[in-house]
């Protein structure tokens, strides 16, 4: 009898940069990555999308207005790369005097520091931390989000429960993330993502070898059966994924019991 193996996206249980094959060395060199492309990162995030990237970002956020326009609700932004997702989640907070601000969260140096940048005088908290050890404390926080950035992980059931553990009870999750959809529309997106999106963000950035890695590491990613299968073994309850954009990009939400 013929054993058929699961399909990668299937048994990921992180991301993985080629050749490496430890937990500890995917994360150095998934950091290292991002620190070295941060310059020239948010013109190549709007130049390879057409700009629908802000889109996602405002139609994301704009869910989660019900949680952000309370004042004293604490929002953690995970993984925030140069702040476009936090940006749009501030549109939506109060600026009454004791607001609590929001937590932005990334490991890479580089790509915080451009954040901060955006973030002025906003009422934002800028945290340089690694996402699978938090400095926060536990049941603290109303909302978290994550946007391209949760598939870096090193692992993604550490990564699920470690902001399970930093959610209030009734918390929310909403990562919003790349898909491979299937069909037509998946073909298509195949050609795109494997042989012109690898040399746009090399020519735009210099690193060719970054953005094959963006390929492989949505490739890599569970599909949303997988994901939402992670998400209740992490814990979540009511969880769902919505499509944006023929499916290259959803939302999975959920709940903290």
């Amino acid at each position: 009898m013929k054993i058929t193996q699961p399909a990668e996206h299937e048994r990921s249980t992180g991301a993985r940069p080629a050749g490496l094959t430890t937990e500890q060395a995917a994360a150095t060199s998934v950091q290292q990555m991002f620190d070295t492309i941060a310059p020239a990162y948010d013109r190549a995030n709007h130049l390879l999308s057409a700009g629908i990237d802000r889109t996602w970002w405002t139609r994301t956020a704009r869910l989660f207005r019900p949680i952000l326009q309370h004042p004293e609700a604490v929002t953690l932004d995970l993984c925030c790369g140069t702040g476009d997702m936090t940006m749009a989640l501030l549109k939506h907070r109060p600026t009454t005097p004791g607001a609590a601000p929001i937590l932005a969260v990334d490991f890479s140096h580089q790509m915080l520091a451009l954040g901060i940048k955006k973030f002025g005088a906003h009422n934002v908290t800028p945290i340089e931390a690694d996402a699978l050890h938090l400095p926060i404390a536990d049941a603290s926080v109303d909302l978290v989000t994550s946007a391209f950035g949760f598939r870096n992980l090193a692992n993604y059931h550490e990564g699920l429960t470690e902001i399970l553990r930093v959610l209030r009870p009734g918390g929310q999750l909403g990562i919003l993330e790349c898909n491979q959809p299937e069909g037509l529309t998946g073909a298509l997106y195949n050609i795109y993502f494997k042989s012109i999106l690898p040399r746009l963000g090399g020519l735009i950035t210099g690193n060719e070898r970054a953005y094959s890695y963006l390929n492989a590491s949505v490739e890599r990613f569970p599909r949303p059966p997988r994901m939402l299968q992670l998400l209740k073994a992490a814990g979540f309850i009511d969880t769902t994924w919505t499509s944006y954009t023929f499916g290259v990009v959803g939302l999975y939400h959920a709940t903290k019991p």
